[in-house]
């Protein structure tokens, strides 16, 4: 899809936009969601998350939207700097660009970088989240890490397969209609001539 650094960068952009809400929503709702309402014993999880005082990253209370934003800037970096160049990469060694279908090429690049970025972000994630109150051990480090993988990669793999990617490449090819347009036309014209 994309066929230069800026368009990867627009489509990393917007797959970790979404991922992003998505995979705070789902943490804090779905995976922490009934802790909260029990500890606070409000009726809500956003409610409960106001008693507290936001959500503990490193130690301290933040609200929502600064998690939103640590978790991005986290994610992007590494979506750049590995999860793109190297789920491609990992996607040729089995399957060759050229001969492959693109959706059955599109799906090993979207395994690949779920399969390389999951394990990642729930690294960070545990030392973001690690419950520093209590003192720091790193097996238990290694244990929250292990937790957050077999609870987000499930998740992250269905949600990439068929919801954000479809999403995203859909709003990827509406974005850069003109340029898939005239890539399309030159392909067209050279089979022709050539």
């Amino acid at each position: 899809m994309p066929r230069n650094q800026f368009q990867r960068m627009v489509f990393a952009f917007l797959t970790v936009l979404v991922t992003v809400h998505a995979y705070v929503f789902y943490s804090l709702y779905v995976i922490n969601g009934g802790v909260f309402t029990e500890l606070t014993g409000a009726e809500s999880v956003l409610k409960a998350i106001h008693i507290m005082g936001g959500v503990s990253v490193l130690g301290k209370f933040v609200p929502i939207w600064a998690v939103v934003l640590i978790e991005f800037v986290f994610a992007y970096s590494l979506e750049i700097l590995m999860g793109s160049p190297c789920s491609f990469k990992l996607a040729a060694k089995v399957f060759d660009p050229a001969k492959t279908h693109p959706v059955l090429f599109e799906t090993a690049i979207i395994c690949a970088t779920v399969g390389l970025m999951c394990p990642a972000m729930s690294f960070i994630a545990a030392w973001l989240y690690y419950p520093y109150y209590e003192g720091f051990n790193i097996f238990t480090l290694l244990a929250n890490w292990l937790k957050l993988v077999c609870f987000n990669f499930p998740f992250a793999f269905f949600s990439q397969l068929f919801f954000i990617q479809p999403l995203i490449r859909t709003v990827f090819k509406f974005l850069f209609r003109r340029d898939i347009a005239a890539r399309a036309y030159a392909e067209q014209t050279q089979n022709l001539h050539g």
